[in-house]
C-alpha cells in the first residue's frame, strides 16, 4: 500500500483560496479520470466539502505522485501551482490513513465533533465506485473510515459537544441579529438549495420551531421534496429575489460556481422589506453564494464560511477546546483512531503478501503437475494406485516445504516494513511479476485492469 493524500483545508488555507479550489461534481469526475490516467496512480478518490478538498490515491512513486496530484488539482481548479502549493498538505501511507480516520471522526472539522463529514466521505466513496477509480485499497480505506467515525460517535461524547456546521452557523447568525436560536418560530426563512447541507439546514430550522420555510432550488422536484419534508413550500428559483424581501432568515448552500445573491440583489430586497428585524444571511456554500460586499450594507447581517472559520477558532481558543469534558472525548477519539490505524495498516500489509503467496503456490502446483506428467512418460507401466501414491507424496512434500515460510511471511507482513518480505519472496523464488499482478487484479478489482 502506497497511499497518498494531497489536499488543503480551513486549517491550511484561507477561504479565498478554498473557494477557488471548490469543484463541481462534473469537475470531480473529470479530475478522478485524469488522476487515473496519470502514470503514478492506480486508484483515486476526491473528498470535497465546504472547508476542504483532498485527493486520495494509491501511487507507485511518492514524489511523482505528489507532483502529479498537485498539478492536476491546480489545472482543474484554475488556481496556479505557485498559489496553491504553500497551502497544500501531504500525508503518506500510515499518516494518510490516520488523517482520513481523524477527518471521519470530526477531529479535523471546523466544528470539532460534527458528524456531517461522514455523509461527505460516503459520497466521495460512491463517486469513486461509480467511476471505477476506487479499487480495493480505497474501498477498504473509506469504508473503514466510515466505521471508525461511527464508532467514535457511539463510544464517546464527541458529538454532544460538537455541532453541525449548520447549527454553529445559525447560532452565529442569531447572535448577530439578536435572536434566540431556540425561539425562531415567528421568523420567515428562505433556504436556497436542496442538497445535503440545505436539507440539514431545513431540518434544523424545523426542529427550532420555524413554521414558515420556503425552499428554492434550480431543480423544482428536489425543492418540492425538501419543502414537503419540513412542512414548507417550494418556489421556483427565479423567485429567490422576491422571497428575499419577505424573509427574516436566509440559508444559502447551493453548488453554484458563481454568486447567487450579489450586493445589488440584497440591497433591493432590503429596500422592499417592511420588517424591523435585521435580515440574517447564512452562506454555507463553497464557493460562496453571497457577495462578500453585503457585509457593508445596513440592515443585514451576513455570516459566511470565512466568518465561521474565524468564530470557530475564537471559540476553541476562548474555551480551551470547549472545556475539560470535550478534551476527554477528543483524547478518547484519538485513541480509537490510533488503534484503528494500526489494525488497518497491519491488515493491508498482510493483504499485500497474499498475491505473492498465491502466485508461489500456483507456481509450485505447476511444477508438480509438470514433473508428474514427465514421470508418466518415463514410467508408463504404473498402475492407478501407484500413481495416486506418488502424486500424493509429491504434493505432501511441496505443501510441507511451503507451509512454514508462507505462514511466517504472512505474520511478518503484518508488521511495519512487512511489504519487504513479499518482495524478498518474489525475488528468491523468481516469481513472474505478471503472475503476481494478475492475482492482485483478480482479488482487488484494479480500476486500471480494463484499460490495460
Amino acid at each position: 500500500m502506497s497511499l497518498l493524500v494531497v489536499g488543503l483545508s480551513h486549517r491550511s488555507a484561507p477561504v479565498t483560496v478554498l473557494e477557488r479550489t471548490a469543484l463541481s461534481e462534473d469537475a470531480k469526475s473529470k479530475l478522478l479520470q485524469d488522476i487515473l490516467a496519470a502514470e503514478p496512480a492506480a486508484e483515486a478518490a476526491v473528498l470535497g466539502t465546504c472547508n476542504r478538498i483532498e485527493l486520495y490515491a494509491d501511487v507507485h512513486k511518492f514524489h511523482a505522485g505528489v507532483a502529479e496530484l498537485s498539478t492536476l488539482l491546480s489545472q482543474h481548479s484554475g488556481v496556479s501551482l505557485d498559489q496553491l502549493t504553500p497551502h497544500l498538505y501531504v500525508h503518506y501511507e500510515d499518516r494518510a490513513v490516520h488523517h482520513l480516520f481523524s477527518v471521519a471522526c470530526g477531529l479535523d472539522s471546523m466544528v470539532v465533533g460534527e458528524g456531517q463529514i461522514l455523509g461527505q466521505i460516503k459520497e466521495a466513496l460512491l463517486l469513486g465506485q461509480e467511476l471505477h477509480t476506487a479499487g480495493r485499497i480505497l474501498n477498504d480505506l473509506f469504508q473503514q473510515a466510515l466505521r471508525v467515525g461511527k464508532r467514535a460517535h457511539s463510544e464517546t461524547g464527541i458529538d454532544k459537544a460538537g455541532q453541525s456546521l449548520v447549527t454553529f452557523g445559525l447560532d452565529e447568525l442569531c447572535k448577530g441579529i439578536g435572536a434566540d436560536t431556540g425561539m425562531l418560530g415567528a421568523h420567515r426563512t428562505l433556504v436556497i438549495g436542496a442538497g445535503s447541507m440545505a436539507s440539514l439546514a431545513a431540518a434544523t430550522l424545523a426542529r427550532a420551531g420555524v413554521t414558515e420555510i420556503v425552499v428554492a432550488n434550480r431543480t423544482a422536484e428536489r425543492a418540492e421534496r425538501l419543502a414537503a419534508s419540513v412542512g414548507g413550500r417550494a418556489v421556483p428559483f427565479r423567485q429567490v429575489r422576491a422571497e428575499l424581501a419577505a424573509a427574516d432568515l436566509v440559508v444559502s448552500c447551493t453548488g453554484a460556481t458563481g454568486l447567487v445573491l450579489d450586493k445589488d440583489a440584497v440591497a433591493t430586497a432590503l429596500a422592499a422589506r417592511t420588517s424591523p428585524v435585521p435580515l440574517g444571511l447564512l452562506d454555507l456554500a463553497m464557493p460562496r453564494d453571497v457577495d462578500g460586499a453585503v457585509h457593508d450594507l445596513d440592515g443585514v447581517h451576513l455570516v459566511d464560511i470565512e466568518d465561521l472559520a474565524a468564530a470557530a477558532a475564537e471559540d476553541s481558543s476562548a474555551s480551551g477546546g470547549r472545556g475539560p469534558s470535550m478534551a476527554v472525548d477528543v483524547d478518547a477519539v484519538r485513541r480509537i483512531v490510533s488503534a484503528e490505524v494500526a489494525a488497518f495498516s497491519a491488515a493491508q500489509r498482510a493483504a499485500y503478501i497474499t498475491p505473492t503467496v498465491v502466485a508461489l503456490r500456483t507456481m509450485a502446483a505447476d511444477v508438480v503437475s509438470s514433473e508428474l506428467a514427465r514421470l508418466d512418460g518415463r514410467l508408463p507401466d504404473l498402475d492407478d494406485r501407484q500413481r495416486a501414491e506418488i502424486t500424493q507424496a509429491v504434493h505432501r512434500v511441496v505443501d510441507k516445504l511451503l507451509h512454514a515460510p508462507t505462514v511466517r511471511v504472512k505474520q511478518l507482513a503484518g508488521e511495519p516494513g512487512g511489504a519487504g518480505y513479499a518482495d524478498a519472496l518474489r525475488e528468491l523464488f523468481d516469481l513472474d511479476p505478471q503472475a503476481v499482478a494478475a492475482v492482485s487484479r483478480a482479488d482487488t478489482g484494479d480500476p486500471k485492469r480494463d484499460r490495460a
